[in-house]
Formats: C-alpha cells, sequence, structure tokens
C-alpha cells in the first residue's frame, strides 16, 4: 500500500484540531500550525449547541469533557434594556465550557494521537494548495454595512442568573451571559459602532455592564471581572458565505461566521471538521484528487449550513431594532411554537 499523503491544517483553533484528531485517528500523517498557544482564552460564548455534541461524542472527545469541567445548560431568558422574558427549557441541553480548557483538552488530544502540533508557529506562505486546509478563522473585515464590529469577552465572579444562558439585547449590541464551573460565568458581546463615530478609547468594562439603568448593567453591577481572562476582537463579518466560492479547502470560521446570538458558532466549528475528516482522509489515501477532496468538503458544508445561516442573518437584524426589542423578548419565549422553530431552525 503506498504511504498516505501528509495533510496540514493551518490553525489550530477548534476546527483545526477537531479535524487533526479525527485525521489522526485514521491513522492520516497531520501537521497542525497555530500561531498562538495553549492554554489561552478566546472571544466566545463557550456554549455548544446543537449537532456539535453528537460530533464530540462520535469523536470520543464528549466524555473527557466533561470530566474536565464542562456542564450542561438547560434554560435560557432574553432581556432587553427594560423587559425580561421567561425562563425557557433549551430543546436539548447544551454544553458549556471554557476556551481556556477546551483548546488546551484538544491540543493535548492530538498530541497524544500522534500529530505534529506547531505551537507558537505562524504559517507565513501564501500556498494553500493540495494537502492544505485553511482552518485560520475569520477574514478580517474592517467595515461592514457601514458599521464596525467588534467582540469582547471575559470572566466574572458574583454573578447571579436567573437561567443558564442570558442573553441581553441593546441597540449597541448583545451581550450573552452563561454559566461555568465553579461559580464562574462567561460574558461575551458582539457590539457594533457606526463607521462615522470617531474611534474613542474602550473601556470594556462599561461597554460588557451596558447603560445605568438596563437590566444588564443590574446584572453585572457588583461583577468581579477576572481581567486575565479578557479578550477583545475586531474586523467581524457576519454576512453568510458559501464554501463552493472558495478555491482552498476551509472549515470552521474561515467558510464563514454565524452570528453569535444563535449560539452555534462553536458547534458548526466542530461540524465542519466532522464533515472533512473522510473525504481528505480518503485524499491521504490516494481514492480522490485534492480538487475531488476539497469540493466535497465545500458542498457538505454548504448542505448543512446554508438554511441555518439564513435564518441566523434575519434573526441578527431583528436583534438591532430598538423598536423590536421589547416585542423579542416578550413574545418569542412565551410562543412556544417560534422558540422551537427558531432554536431549530439555527442549529
Amino acid at each position: 500500500m503506498p504511504d498516505k499523503k501528509p495533510i496540514t491544517i493551518v490553525g489550530g483553533g477548534l476546527a483545526g484540531l477537531t479535524l487533526g484528531i479525527g485525521l489522526r485517528q485514521r491513522s492520516i500523517p497531520v501537521t497542525v500550525w497555530e500561531a498562538g498557544h495553549y492554554p489561552r482564552h478566546r472571544v466566545c460564548g463557550e456554549f455548544i449547541s446543537g449537532r456539535g455534541q453528537a460530533t464530540l461524542a462520535r469523536l470520543g472527545l464528549r466524555e473527557p469533557l466533561m470530566a474536565a469541567g464542562a456542564i450542561s445548560g438547560h434554560t435560557a431568558a432574553f432581556f432587553s434594556p427594560r423587559r425580561k422574558s421567561p425562563i425557557r427549557e433549551l430543546s436539548e441541553p447544551a454544553m458549556l465550557v471554557s476556551r481556556f480548557v477546551l483548546d488546551a483538552l484538544l491540543a493535548a488530544q492530538y498530541r497524544q494521537l500522534g500529530g505534529e502540533l506547531r505551537e507558537n508557529e505562524r504559517w507565513r506562505a501564501d500556498d494553500f494548495s493540495a494537502g492544505i486546509v485553511r482552518a485560520t478563522g475569520r477574514r478580517v473585515q474592517p467595515v461592514a454595512d457601514g458599521w464596525r464590529w467588534f467582540g469582547l469577552k471575559v470572566h466574572a465572579r458574583n454573578v447571579q442568573l436567573a437561567a443558564d444562558l442570558e442573553m441581553h439585547l441593546s441597540p449597541a449590541g448583545y451581550v450573552g451571559i452563561s454559566r461555568l464551573t465553579d461559580g464562574e460565568v462567561n460574558i461575551c458581546g458582539l457590539f457594533r459602532r457606526p463607521v462615522t463615530t470617531a474611534e474613542a478609547p474602550l473601556r470594556w468594562q462599561e461597554t460588557l455592564r451596558g447603560a445605568m439603568g438596563s437590566l444588564r448593567h443590574g446584572r453585572l453591577a457588583d461583577a468581579v471581572f477576572d481581567e486575565n481572562s479578557f479578550c477583545s476582537v475586531a474586523g467581524l463579518s457576519l454576512a453568510p458565505q458559501r464554501a463552493v466560492a472558495s478555491s482552498e479547502c476551509c472549515i470552521g470560521d474561515t467558510i464563514t461566521m454565524i452570528p453569535p446570538v444563535t449560539g452555534n458558532g462553536m458547534s458548526m466549528a466542530f461540524e465542519s471538521a466532522e464533515l472533512a475528516i473522510e473525504p481528505i482522509a480518503a485524499y491521504s489515501r490516494g481514492e480522490m484528487t485534492w480538487p475531488e477532496a476539497q469540493q466535497t468538503v465545500a458542498r457538505h458544508c454548504d448542505e448543512q449550513f446554508a438554511r441555518r445561516l439564513a435564518w441566523a442573518r434575519a434573526l441578527q437584524r431583528l436583534m438591532f431594532l430598538d423598536r423590536f426589542q421589547d416585542a423579542l423578548v416578550l413574545l418569542t419565549p412565551r410562543w412556544q411554537w417560534l422558540w422551537r422553530l427558531l432554536l431549530e431552525r439555527t442549529r
């Protein structure tokens, strides 16, 4: 039998490491290039809902994550600055886990399987030809639709939540607050500034807490932030993209980002990695050409994600309409059919 062709994965985030693990489980030679290090904090909702949990289970990763401190989330509630929704049960439990824990565990699992991990090394080449998978995360877009979009994240204590996940809306952005282990919560927000607004120093604590008198400010007024966990990201673009439009083999956020309000971004990273495993393994074994493998991965990702991206884009637009926020908060969780519809269509 001829030797298997080696695979290079550029980017050691959720998608890159998961793909690397799946390929090593099939004895494919793999090298992952990662510009950062482990463990590390990342801007992330730290909330895994939808099909991604099934991917983790099939790859043998779910139980190690639960043992490492992941917990189950069962309830959600929505808040506008003035109104709050009833607490609703999620259609299936979510997994809540810190990226500090998650990324390090995935890296360790990948190494244990014999994968080469080039940590703190940036891929300098422009070459993403045969055998090279791009998992480098979001593609930077400084301005989108007249806005500058950015994300903030921090862990905190002394925050009493009504539900396992609280989503707080405002005209300038929204913030998700979710439970973690040992009394911590994760606070992660997506915000926007008009291009016409002059840049000003970012006071991240004030931005996350929200306006005085709002329900979000009341929730976070006494929060004790872990400043070592604070991180931020800018240049976000949430317009849906199709994988088949790229000539490169892409997975995760490198294909497209889903609006964070859906709580499905981490799941899509895991799902896209799993969809790529078999076609890329087939290329490595000489059973497919690289263009065939790349197009198969792209087609499967588009089939899996196109509908939820369309629904998520519509929901994202509603989230930023001030006059609709109270109605969304009050009506969506009360109308069981609408609540279920949004959960199903965005996952």
